[in-house]
């Protein structure tokens, strides 16, 4: 069964771009095997544009680059299965794939059948190059039937940028997964907007057919093809990887594993964070908090206000898990440290009850104790904080 659990995998396009080959996919299957990936749930291993030759073959078939893939797909794809993992490949619904290679609008059953004649397990679909007056529905479920008709597994990838609302429609057409914003860069803000742009839409998303906010940049630091940006700091890569977990977005990794360091590469493979990811109801987080953050100034310019508000960029969610616990995540978005509200009544839990949260950190194991009414932590600026908790009795205080 395809999709159970949001998608894990690694794609080339954020590090390499159209500097893709036979070598570097061996080189990242064995990362992905030797560095412990594979045994954390990242299953497949996707190459993105820039693999074919510009024109089709002679008999109307996508030919791959003989320089880059001197043995073929189907070569490829053997060795990726030999490690255990499951192999992915890209083409586009438009004319032409963004990077103006032969893509298979008009083209979809011949393309689809190539596809699970090389072996492969999972199809990014993309957007570009798309006619004015074309049917962007149509033409992803024409894709979809015919992957279908095919008669092999192959994950659905469907990457329309969100036009149309695909939250809407996608599982309706056998979509896996959907790209549902533009594309990420290396950044605090790109990353961010993304997640909170897509937080009222994530309620369409779940088993089978996931909310895909676009690939990992985790330990990527500014390298690669996306890195434009401030460069970011391991903070800022654990709230990337936390809001997707909380989520339970698709898990593409996008940076060199081959040379990922240990903050990362620990992050990445953390145990308690994908077990949030995959838990197998694939619940979205309930919005407790979405405001702003008041930062000071000590020394603002003549005639300005010391302090000033950055909108939204204090954020509390709540997650179900199918063990019955909850997870609590408090995210401070802005540049200063600050105080993140969860007033318990905002996640259905009032004082008046009689009961609260036992609260364990997940990411230090810290036993926070139980709390009633309300708990705020006081979270470093750009960083976060999850708590696994689950309700517990709490003594009514004794009235005057």
């Amino acid at each position: 069964m395809i999709a159970r659990t949001a998608p894990m995998g690694w794609n080339s396009w954020n590090t390499f771009g159209a500097n893709i080959s036979d070598a570097l996919v061996r080189e990242m299957a064995d990362a992905m095997v030797e560095k412990g990936y594979r045994d954390a749930g990242y299953e497949y291993l996707v190459i993105d544009d820039c693999w074919s030759l510009r024109e089709r073959g002679a008999d109307g078939r996508l030919v791959p680059d003989p320089e880059k893939f001197p043995h073929g797909m189907k070569a490829v794809a053997d060795y990726v299965h030999s490690k255990g993992l499951k192999f992915g490949m890209y083409s586009c619904a438009g004319v032409r794939t963004c990077a103006g290679y032969p893509a298979s609008f008009d083209h979809e059953f011949v393309d689809a059948a190539t596809f699970a004649e090389w072996g492969v397990d999972f199809l990014k679909y993309d957007f570009c190059n798309f006619p004015a007056n074309g049917d962007c529905k149509m033409r992803y479920q024409t894709m979809s039937m015919a992957l279908k008709a095919t008669g092999r597994e192959i994950l659905f990838s469907a990457c329309n940028w969100g036009q149309q609302e695909p939250w809407h429609w996608m599982r309706s057409i056998g979509a896996h997964m959907y790209r549902s914003t533009g594309d990420i860069l290396d950044n605090f803000v790109s990353f961010t907007n993304i997640a909170k742009s897509q937080l009222p839409n994530f309620c369409d998303s779940g088993n089978y057919c996931f909310n895909d906010i676009d690939m990992l940049t985790v330990g990527m630091y500014g390298k690669g093809n996306v890195g434009i940006g401030k460069v970011c700091t391991d903070a800022e890569y654990r709230v990337q990887f936390t809001l997707w977990c909380m989520l339970s977005a698709p898990l593409m990794m996008g940076g060199d594993l081959r040379s990922m360091n240990d903050f990362c590469a620990d992050l990445l493979r953390n145990p308690q964070l994908i077990a949030i990811d995959q838990d197998e109801e694939a619940r979205p987080p309930y919005v407790v908090q979405l405001d702003g953050v008041t930062v000071t100034n000590p020394n603002p310019p003549e005639g300005e206000h010391p302090w000033s508000r950055q909108p939204e960029t204090s954020l509390t969610l709540l997650k179900h898990l199918s063990n019955g616990e909850f997870i609590l995540g408090y995210y401070n978005l802005s540049t200063q440290d600050s105080e993140i509200p969860c007033i318990f009544a905002d996640c259905g839990l009032p004082y008046a009850s009689g009961y609260g949260f036992a609260m364990t950190d997940v990411l230090t194991g810290e036993d926070i104790g139980v709390k009633r009414d309300f708990y705020n932590p006081v979270i470093r600026s750009e960083s976060t904080r999850l708590n696994s908790s689950h309700v517990k009795r709490s003594r009514m205080p004794s009235s005057a």
